[in-house]
């Protein structure tokens, strides 16, 4: 059971992570982040560190792994959204 456990937090972590990628790619394609709300994107990134943090404290491997990609995923395009507006 324990198994199955993580491997649906490994997919679930894998498909909300993957989510990121089509706007980070389109950000730094077409260097515009003019549809990209900087309030909601350093918001989110905020609370994906904390999340980082809590699967560290935890000891969850799919919590700490897919918010690691998605911080830096995340944080990519608030700082695209800041350099490019």
């Amino acid at each position: 059971m324990q198994a199955l456990t993580e491997l649906i937090g490994f997919a679930a972590a894998s498909l909300t992570t993957c989510a990121f990628v089509p706007q980070a790619w389109l950000t730094w394609k077409t260097r515009s982040a003019h549809g990209v709300s900087l309030g909601m994107y350093s918001v989110f990134v905020a609370g994906v560190a904390l999340w980082l943090a809590y699967g560290l404290l935890i000891g969850s491997w799919p919590v700490t792994l897919a918010n690691a990609v998605t911080l830096t995923l995340a944080s990519f395009i608030l700082v695209m959204k800041l350099r490019f507006g």
